[in-house]
């Protein structure tokens, strides 16, 4: 055997024992004719104490080695007890080398983390020994097993589909891969398991679950990786919203509550409207730990004479400042034209009047209603957002999340859930004049057929909800359209005719003909779960192997030529 124990398994208990570590070496420390050599594997580390010099020939820091000795007793004024393994050390008897390694690296092993991303990802090898990432591949297949039992004992089964597939108008650029056997064919890479998995509902599975590979050709953001992530996709037969919402809350709560310290929301979790959101929070992916609230002043503003409010509307946001120097405002100010305000009012409630630049055009009765509508105190800080209508709560959300931070009073102690649900089905299309899906095509409408045949389509709203997690969206899902007559007409008002539906989703549409039932489902995202727990800032930090944010793995090489015989076999060729 290579090794008898882990290098971080070692305790008093094992002193006097014979022992054999396998492991990289971390560091090596010369204490005068006695050289320390501490030896790391994914599970710690353990202090090595070597006599002969000779045993370190050839060893340097990340070189493999295997190391034969006894356990002992650390010295009391040598005892660590920053490490499990702190109380013991292990005298080498023999040592052998069984990797070398460069005696230069690209990056200090303990320090990856504050290198170039290209640096690290390149050696992204030596990236993962660190073990602060390690950590999160650790944590994440720990929570993957987690996330498996718990469906499991809801009595989901765990089914696979396809990877290669039919390309289809679901949201966002396809991967495709051509067809060896069929000329001009092209497979592609599914965006989601969304027809399949709908298709086993009909079929006749109950509840099905995996942990689905998803590919979209995406740019990458802070909490999305281009190119593929992981989700936990799931669909229930006979299922209304409710009953996908108490699935949804009992795993997350319990995956959440497992895996950290902090404070979780307990379920229910908190259900808010799409339109309630963007009104309250300026997003439908809110920050619940951020206390505060936009509120809409528009019909406040109709009678006063400001004209950077006229036939706009106006949102405010209360924030109570606490005699923050103008510093504070002027930053106000900057971060709001940074993100293309053309400015930001505000007004400030000292010693029983109002203080800013907005005051003047406020009379005394005015005031005084503001006062009392906004219960506004002694330092509070009344913030205007005032632009077209498109724009302005996406505008006034950006300002609230930017005070929660200024003024510090985003609970970082917490994970707060919530259900944004009621999305508005279709939105206006000013380029083709008509009207998009706004969300999952496959969703039911609310009110099925008879909402689609008398309403706007711009009122019609939809069973389409969304799970989100400190302003982190971690999953989106819907109850389905199961009738084909209902699917027809959802589609024409897309613009989509019968005979689209019959080539874009043939199987889809066919198979509801044959007896489908009601069914809903979700999927929350793997990757953002585990980032929020590992409390990384970026995505790419739980993924083992990422593609860099311009969608290129750069330590193999991806994506790269092929030969001119490859291009042959899959009938393509390549134009400027």
């Amino acid at each position: 055997m290579l090794r008898t124990h882990l290098a971080g398994e070692l305790r008093i208990e094992n002193i006097g024992e014979e022992v054999r570590l396998s492991g990289w070496v971390d560091t090596i420390r010369d204490h005068g004719g006695v050289k320390f050599l501490d030896l790391r594997d994914f599970s710690g580390k353990t202090q090595i104490v070597i006599h002969d010099n000779a045993m370190l020939n050839g060893v340097n820091r990340e070189a493999v080695v295997s190391v034969y000795g006894k356990v002992r007793m650390r010295d009391d004024e040598s005892i660590n007890l920053k490490l499990d393994t702190g109380h013991i050390e292990v005298f080498a008897e023999k040592l052998e080398l069984l990797g070398p390694a460069k005696s230069m690296l690209p990056f200090e092993i303990d320090e990856s983390t504050s290198t170039r991303e290209d640096v690290r990802l390149m050696y992204r090898y030596l990236d993962l020994r660190n073990p602060a990432i390690s950590s999160n591949i650790i944590l994440r297949a720990q929570v993957i097993s987690h996330l498996r039992q718990a469906m499991e004992s809801l009595g989901f089964i765990e089914i696979q589909t396809p990877i290669l597939t039919a390309s289809s108008p679901e949201g966002a650029r396809d991967y495709i891969v051509p067809s060896r056997k069929f000329k001009g064919k092209f497979y592609a890479l599914p965006q989601a398991p969304q027809q399949f998995k709908q298709l086993l509902m009909v079929a006749g599975f109950d509840k099905y679950y995996q942990i689905a590979p998803c590919f979209r050709d995406e740019d990458a953001r802070a909490d999305r990786s281009p190119g593929e992530f992981y989700q936990l996709d799931f669909e229930m037969a006979f299922a209304e919203q409710d009953d996908v919402f108490a699935v949804a809350e009992k795993v997350l709560y319990e995956t959440f509550v497992k895996f950290t310290n902090k404070r979780v929301s307990k379920p229910p979790f908190r259900r808010i409207q799409y339109k309630d959101a963007m009104e309250k929070y300026g997003s439908d992916k809110p920050d619940l730990r951020n206390p505060l609230e936009i509120c809409d002043l528009t019909s406040f503003f109709s009678d006063v004479d400001f004209p950077a409010f006229k036939n706009r509307p106006v949102r405010g946001i209360v924030a109570n400042c606490n005699g923050k120097p103008r510093s504070f405002f002027d930053n106000s100010l900057t971060y709001a034209t940074e993100i293309g305000m053309k400015g930001l009012g505000y007004i400030t409630y000292s010693e029983g009047e109002f203080k800013g630049p907005i005051e003047k055009y406020l009379s005394v009765e005015k005031q005084k209603e503001l006062i009392e509508s906004l219960a506004m105190k002694e330092d509070d800080t009344l913030f205007f957002i005032s632009d077209a209508p498109a724009i302005v709560d996406g505008f006034a959300g950006d300002i609230r999340n930017w005070l929660g931070k200024a003024l510090d009073i985003v609970d970082m102690d917490a994970f707060e859930f919530c259900f944004i649900t009621d999305y508005p089905m279709y939105e206006y299309n000013t380029e083709t004049r008509g009207y998009d899906f706004t969300h999952n095509p496959f969703s039911m409408p609310i009110g099925g057929l008879a909402a689609l045949e008398s309403m706007n389509p711009l009122d019609v709203v939809a069973h389409q909800y969304d799970v989100v997690c400190n302003g982190v969206e971690l999953s989106s899902g819907a109850v389905r359209n199961h009738s084909p007559e209902t699917m027809v007409k959802a589609f024409s008002i897309a613009g989509y005719t019968e005979e689209d539906l019959n080539e874009k989703f043939n199987a889809l549409y066919t198979a509801f003909q044959y007896g489908a039932p009601p069914h809903a489902g979700m999927a929350p995202g793997i990757d953002r779960i585990v980032m929020l727990l590992a409390e990384e800032e970026t995505i790419r930090d739980v993924i083992a192997f990422p593609l860099n944010s311009n969608a290129q793995d750069i330590m193999l090489g991806a994506p790269g030529n092929v030969t001119e015989k490859q291009l042959r076999e899959a009938n393509i060729s390549v134009r400027n």
